[in-house]
């Protein structure tokens, strides 16, 4: 789909250069895929939740007691 776009071009060329991209198109591409990863990445993680560490847990204990 043919896109118009005022994109910057020192942070497009410094984009390009960065990751070795040949063309304008490719480093867009790469950039958006990326972006679209890391999001999905963050929505993963804060599905997730949080927990909390315990700190007198004895991991090598805990270890010993599954394996063993």
């Amino acid at each position: 789909m043919p896109t118009n776009l005022a994109v910057d071009d020192k942070l497009l060329n410094r984009a390009k250069r960065v990751g070795g991209f040949r063309t304008k198109k490719e480093t867009v591409t790469v950039a958006l895929e990326e972006f679209i990863a890391r999001r999905g990445q963050r929505n993963i993680l804060r599905s997730l939740g949080t927990f909390d560490f315990r700190k007198d847990w004895d991991y090598k204990l805990d270890r010993g007691r599954r394996h063993g």
